[in-house]
């Protein structure tokens, strides 16, 4: 039988249990009620009901459009009366003269049939768009008068917008734009053309069963060659690009873990006596880590110039203070009685670090590192954006033409598929490095325990 032994009176013990529910029911409730405040802070502050109210959700959707189809531009000089077809509005991606897709009827008057009734005409000085349920809108363009438009009697719809300079008018059919120096019909289709071979190619345009029995008719190595120099989507750049970032992830790592070890031994209280040399070595860690990847990009840019390696530099000097931080932290934990059974067989200094000390932490440092060069692959598309080097500069370019956002989907797929191969060779890599490791330790350890037991 046990007993309570305690100076309180009855009253005071239950003025004591009152105040602790208090304090417990205001912990409970208080705190949550604090980030329900913060929350509303932040609604007002950022003007979160201002920024939807401000959204232009048809540039959202265009944009998303843009990055699974493309668009073929037909123009028209209004000069010359000379007329173009070209994917994207590109001249690389230009049919030659002459030549158009089968719905532009090339002519005197050039007619293009964007189908369901919608008829564009470039006459030879009037503009006609035919369009279903609205009627025929005309364009003439002057150069000393600007754009004269007629349009059928009554109110002007929200998708026509004409002014004295310009006449644009959008259908779900395709759009016209009317200048006084040019004409252009953009007509949107899905897909990415010209992904595979350029109009200029031989094998434009042939189903893959016929590239297949060209390939087998030994034409195998002028199909691939086509496809790897194609000058619209640069497969070739593309790739070099994406081996770019790789190696500015894989050398910027491995380098950031091959100064951070033997640093990170001046860090630790077992292997360093000297506490002035380890404030030091911890406050450099401190120092080279406290300072984002990015900013580093920007100072070692304008000291070493654009390029890969200013990015690896840039991951490298990050990375050694995040490793040296975790290395030191390993080597302060490891097991001193494997060191000391390693001194027993009278191994130096070094012996000693080899034998008794990187076994223990090989695996974490292993870890770390494959862990970080996956993460770094990611962080080395950003910083090629600005270092000039990479996937990231091939990205930031698509995006900055505001045109190619199918070019845009491309490399970002391109992105996530790298990652992910990234994050299975690690994880293989670790499994092979660091079970196997694990694996020989303890078959060695299982075999000289059968050699002590038996005769």
């Amino acid at each position: 039988m046990s007993t309570f032994a305690t100076d309180l009176t009855i009253d005071e013990l239950k003025a004591e249990a009152d105040r602790l529910f208090n304090r417990k029911r205001l912990t409970n409730f208080g705190l949550p009620a604090l980030v329900f405040v913060y929350l509303v802070y932040v609604f007002f502050a950022f003007d979160v009901s201002g920024m939807a109210q401000r959204a232009n959700w048809e540039n959202g959707k265009t944009l998303i459009a843009d990055s699974y189809s493309y668009k073929t531009h037909v123009s028209r000089d209004n000069r010359t009366g000379e007329v173009s077809t070209a994917i994207e509005g590109e001249r690389k991606g230009r049919y030659p003269d002459g030549e158009a897709p089968d719905w532009v009827s090339l002519g005197e008057t050039t007619v293009i049939d964007l189908e369901d009734g919608h008829i564009v005409r470039f006459g030879p000085k009037i503009i006609e768009y035919e369009i279903p349920g609205f009627g025929i809108v005309r364009a003439t363009p002057i150069r000393s008068a600007g754009v004269q438009a007629e349009l059928p009697a009554g109110e002007v719809p929200d998708w026509i917008n004409v002014s004295k300079n310009r006449m644009a008018i959008t259908t779900d059919a395709g759009r016209l734009t009317v200048t006084r120096n040019r004409s252009e019909v953009f007509r949107y289709f899905n897909g990415w053309e010209l992904f595979w071979f350029t109009l200029d190619s031989p094998y434009y345009g042939k189903p893959f069963p016929e590239l297949a029995g060209l390939a087998a008719r030994g034409e195998a190595g002028a199909i691939l060659n086509d496809f790897w120099t194609n000058k619209m989507w640069r497969h070739q750049d593309v790739a070099w690009a994406i081996f770019e970032t790789i190696l500015m992830a894989f050398l910027g790592t491995l380098g950031a873990g091959m100064i951070a070890l033997p640093l990170a031994f001046l860090a630790t209280r077992n292997f360093n006596p000297l506490k002035s040399v380890r404030f030091l070595t911890r406050r450099v860690f401190d120092f080279v880590r406290g300072v984002d990847a990015l900013i580093w990009t920007v100072v070692l840019a304008r000291a070493f110039g654009p390029g890969p390696l200013t990015g690896a530099l840039a991951i490298l000097v990050t990375d050694t203070g995040t490793f040296g931080k975790i290395f030191s932290e390993a080597l302060e934990n490891v097991d001193e009685k494997q060191i000391e059974g390693v001194q027993s067989t009278g191994a130096n200094a070094p012996q000693r670090y080899r034998y008794g000390v990187i076994p223990q932490v090989t695996p974490v440092l292993l870890s770390q590192l494959l862990y970080f060069l996956e993460s770094n692959t990611r962080s080395a598309t950003v910083i090629g954006a600005i270092t000039g080097g990479g996937i990231g500069l091939l990205l930031t370019q698509a995006i900055i033409t505001q045109k190619d956002w199918e070019e845009v989907a491309y490399y970002i797929v391109l992105i996530i598929l790298m990652v992910m191969l990234m994050d299975w060779f690690s994880g293989w890599l670790r499994r092979r490095l660091i079970q196997g490791e694990t694996g020989k330790i303890r078959k060695a350890r299982d075999t000289k325990a059968k050699s002590f037991f038996l005769p």
